[in-house]
Formats: C-alpha cells, structure tokens, sequence
C-alpha cells in the first residue's frame, strides 16, 4: 500500500485501526487481549504498554486499583501523583516515608500528599524491590552515562519525561515534585551510603489502590544507580479497573494510616456534600 498520496496515506492509517502495538493504550481498554483472571475485561478502564525510556498518564477516578507488571525484569517505573481536582496536593515522598516510619516500600503502604491524605495505598507487591530516596534521572547525568537523555534520544532522562507528561494535563516543571520508583531497588546502608539491590525478575508486579481522584504520571526510564553502563529498561503493563468496594477493607491497621485515611475521607466528603463514597 502506498502513502506516496492523500488518498494511499489515509488508506494505510486506516488500516492499523483495531491494530494492538507495545507503544499505544489499547482502546477500549476492555479488549486488552491478555486481562489476568483475577480482573474483570468489562471493569477495565486503563490497559497500555510502556516501553523502555517513555511514559505514560492517565487521570484516574477513587477506588481505582492500578496494576503495573514489569515485563521482562528490567524496568524501572517513577510515579508522581497529584490530585486531580487540587493539582497543587500532590505526592509527597518525604511523608511517604516519615508517616509510616518505613523507607522500604511494600504492601499496605501510602503514597501520601503533603496534605497528609492518602493518594494511594499499595495493596500488593511481589517485587519488593523499589525506592524512595533517588529519585528519578537528570539530563546531565544521562547525557554523562549513555550519551543522551534527551526526549527522543535512546536513553531519556526521568525528568525529561516527567515534564512531557505534566505538559499534558497543562502543568509544568515547578509541578512535579520528587517520585517513587517501582521494580528497582535501593537500600541505604549504616553510613547512609546508597546501593543498588536491583530488579526482582520478569512478571513482578504492583497494585495500587487510588483513594482520590489523580493524575498519575508514569515514566519508565533506567534508575539513577542502576549498575549498567547501555539503557537497557524494559517494558511495563499497566492495567487499572473500577475497585470501589475495596476502600471499606484496607491492608493497613496502624495508627498513622488510619488518621491518614480519616483526613483522606473528611476532605472528599465534604468535596462531594458530604457523599462518603
């Protein structure tokens, strides 16, 4: 077929209707063709693939579970979360972190806002492998490692990516705040010396339970400590789908969670005229 004409290019582009490809979401998200059995294709409301060195965004709705599976084992996912009817609350790491007196990230942890609400909570986790102290990376120190860490070079960094994505949803770089970095791990050591611990292997997985409505940016680029000296990030899969009910049964029963669920609830019932879910 060719696109040497108006008509040949319009032929050829509708020809890829209906096509599924590891760089586009799949539309509707019901017809991802490889749904795990524990999720309901009809509920599905997210389905895409993440290639190595792009990102991916969604606005998505409370009670959403979000599931990101590192495909091939080397993957590295940052995530900012802001909340998507008060752009200004957003992820706030070092909370994250002091709130529940725990730097490692697991099951039944909160990402939470510099509000103290909880965005998300992790409601499962078969990596254990994550960060909450890199960050993501920098043009310079991309461009000193691979030898780019432009947008559309071979090796894009973290923050690169990042401001693509706010510029999206109409935000920019003053926006976005530090992330969270899923599928590569970071252990800090007595002398607070930092290392890597690596991936846990293809098929590790996430789920997130979204409290609030957010914007979520995803970006899917080598972690700032990751040992290898080529860009090598693999893909993820992203899924999310409609988990309301899940909000009434948490994974969490300390005393800072649950004040923190509290203020999440206070704030979107008196958002919604005193609706609580």
């Amino acid at each position: 077929m060719t696109t040497a004409t108006t008509k040949g290019a319009r032929d050829h582009a509708r020809a890829q209707a209906g096509q599924i490809t590891d760089t586009m979401p799949v539309l509707p998200a019901s017809h991802w063709p490889w749904t795990p059995e524990d999720i309901d294709p009809l509920t599905l409301t997210w389905a895409e693939t993440i290639p190595g060195g792009r990102y991916a965004t969604k606005v998505l709705g409370r009670g959403t579970r979000l599931r990101i599976t590192d495909v091939t084992g080397t993957a590295c996912v940052s995530v900012v979360l802001l909340r998507a009817d008060a752009p200004w609350e957003r992820l706030n790491v070092a909370d994250t972190v002091k709130v529940p007196w725990q730097a490692y990230l697991g099951t039944g942890h909160p990402l939470l806002s510099d509000q103290g609400r909880v965005l998300a909570t992790m409601v499962a986790d078969s990596s254990g492998h994550h960060d909450t102290f890199c960050g993501t990376t920098t043009l310079s120190a991309n461009t000193a490692k691979y030898g780019a860490g432009e947008l559309y070079s071979a090796s894009p960094a973290g923050r690169e990516l990042f401001t693509l994505a706010a510029a999206k949803h109409g935000l920019a770089p003053r926006d976005i705040g530090p992330s969270v970095s899923f599928f590569h791990g970071v252990r800090a050591e007595a002398d607070g010396a930092l290392h890597s611990t690596g991936t846990a292997g293809p098929g590790a997985a996430v789920d997130l339970l979204i409290h609030l409505p957010v914007i979520a940016l995803l970006i899917n680029t080598a972690h700032p400590l990751d040992p290898s000296d080529t860009f090598d990030t693999g893909p993820v899969q992203v899924l999310a789908w409609s988990a309301l009910d899940e909000l009434v049964d948490l994974p969490n029963s300390d005393p800072e969670y649950l004040r923190a669920v509290l203020n999440t609830e206070d704030a979107w019932a008196a958002a919604q005229n005193g609706e609580t879910l």
